[in-house]
């Protein structure tokens, strides 16, 4: 049959099609007999390689579709990507051998396949081993294909990459991140990175803390009120997190799933229903009490603007200050006692809401198998919860720069000076201090210190980046990972956390994974 005839008449935007309009008329054209093949990526640098990738997909068939990534979803880390949506678009639309582009509001290919229903459906040479596949993707991608009667290829003949082209070339990140990420690529390539990331599966984890549930009121804010010099706002509605200690859990069983978890809530039948969704019974070592009061902080805040941090108004904490009882004390160290005994690793959470009592810290100090310990400051505890008067030991640890002014009584002091100081102390072989947009900084005896930059500096919202780099950071530490890989991967999962509201949802592996490929391919 003849090949359709794509519209010009107005040039390359002819070939634009939005995503609303893109499935009848992909429909219409298989309805012909039209042999639609089908090409999806973020395509932020057309290069040789995608030409010929593409010249070489059109080939396949009778018309060529390519779908690309928007912005909002692309997950090649910091500055990506570098040319916007509506470059990219009319890049890819001014080459003959493309006859639609649709700009896909999603992360993943899936949905862009579901939405052309190709007959072929292409993909680079190096997927043809799945594994090189960090998301994990591509066999969604595959199954999505074949439900629909089409076959997948790979193909390409010239293989270039856009992101080492940017990293040489292009200012799209700092100077300070491409030095450090060229440094660390130049010792740890893409491969034995992943390799190390893959060796954290068969940890077993235990994770101890306080439990707080994170809630988010979104109000629009109406000015202060006539007779009161007091903000009004109107109410739009409410989200609802699994925060704290928990949050760390899901962080870490993206990353390996056999976590145990200890906690202390009440007996709030709402707090079970969340906790249910969150994890599984045979994952719980939790304890409940009826006369506790499970540990709640409601911010009031504004709705989020693209590309603006979330602007919070203020914050209601329901919080029980008496210390557990007696007999709930008992019940928590029997728990403990039993989970340590079949644990690599305790990733230990204080936020310093009345779970960690001397004696379940004495219990964890003395029979942990490798310690890793957030002591945290926060408005509720300030100069009641720091690190060097509750603890004597931690293998590693982690502190923001608030936390370790309080322990060392000093505003002005060299941070690197004094974390080595801390780590001295409890004998830690690593040790780290986070700043938010200033360097932050690992310690290990025996080892230059590492100086990392911020990844990223469009922040949504910080609530829950230190947790995320904590979580990783302990992964690293008991595995015995270099200072510099284990700190990046504390970084990474820093940077990924500040664009999640709150606790919304965990950090994921195959961003984590996809941003560091970034990252480090020069």
């Amino acid at each position: 049959m003849s090949k359709p005839k794509t519209d010009t008449r107005a040039g390359t935007s002819g070939k634009i099609v939005p995503f609303e309009r893109a499935g009848d008329l992909f429909a219409e054209l298989r309805g012909k007999g039209v042999r639609i093949v089908h090409c999806h990526g973020t395509f932020d640098l057309i290069h040789p390689g995608h030409i010929v990738h593409l010249e070489e997909a059109k080939a396949l068939g009778d018309i060529l579709v390519v779908t690309v990534t928007d912005a909002r979803h692309v997950n090649k880390g910091p500055g990506r990507p570098c040319f916007n949506d509506e470059l990219r678009s009319r890049t890819l639309a001014a080459l003959a051998c493309v006859d639609y582009v649709v700009l896909i509001p999603h992360a993943a290919a899936v949905e862009a396949i579901r939405l052309v229903q190709p007959s072929i459906y292409c993909k680079g040479t190096e997927y043809e081993d799945a594994a090189n596949d960090v998301t994990g993707n591509i066999h969604d991608d595959v199954a999505e294909v074949q439900a629909h009667g089409g076959e997948i290829r790979y193909i390409g003949s010239v293989v270039f990459s856009s992101t080492a082209i940017l990293n040489r070339h292009f200012d799209h990140i700092p100077d300070t991140v491409k030095s450090f990420c060229r440094d660390l690529a130049s010792r740890v390539d893409i491969r034995e990175f992943r390799r190390m990331v893959d060796s954290l599966q068969d940890l077993r984890v235990l994770v101890l803390g306080d439990t707080i549930i994170d809630q988010y009121a979104y109000l629009q804010v109406q000015g202060l009120t006539s007779k009161n010099r007091m903000i009004s706002g109107r109410y739009l509605h409410q989200d609802t997190h699994l925060g704290g200690a928990l949050a760390v859990v899901r962080h870490v069983k993206e990353f390996c799933p056999n976590v145990r978890f200890v906690s202390l809530l009440g007996t709030e039948p709402w707090v079970e229903e969340l906790m249910g969704g969150a994890i599984a019974p045979a994952e719980d070592a939790t304890i409940r009490d009826p006369k506790f009061t499970t540990v709640v902080k409601k911010r009031y805040v504004e709705p989020v603007q693209q590309g603006h941090e979330i602007s919070k108004l203020f914050s209601i904490n329901y919080i029980d200050n008496a210390p557990p009882s007696r007999e709930t004390r008992r019940r928590l160290l029997d728990s403990i006692r039993a989970e340590l005994k079949a644990c690599d690793l305790v990733l230990l959470a204080d936020f310093g809401h009345g779970l960690m009592q001397e004696e379940i810290r004495d219990l964890v100090q003395n029979e942990a198998p490798f310690l890793m310990l957030n002591c945290q400051t926060n408005s509720n505890n300030h100069g009641f919860n720091i690190i060097t008067r509750q603890y004597r030991r931690a293998d590693a640890f982690s502190l923001d720069l608030q936390e370790i002014m309080l322990s060392c009584g000093r505003r002005q002091l060299d941070g690197e000076k004094e974390l080595a100081a801390i780590a001295e102390h409890f004998g830690s072989k690593y040790a780290w201090l986070t700043r938010g947009n200033v360097m932050t900084i690992g310690h290990s005896p025996g080892t230059p210190p590492v100086y990392i930059p911020p990844l990223v500096n469009d922040v949504t919202d910080t609530v829950g980046a230190g947790d995320a780099f904590f979580s990783l950071a302990g992964l690293a530490a008991v595995r015995g990972l270099p200072l510099d890989v284990a700190t990046f991967l504390g970084q990474l999962a820093g940077a990924q956390a500040v664009y999640i509201v709150g606790n919304e949802r965990p950090i994921s592996r195959g961003v984590l994974l996809k941003t560091a490929m970034s990252l480090l391919n020069f």
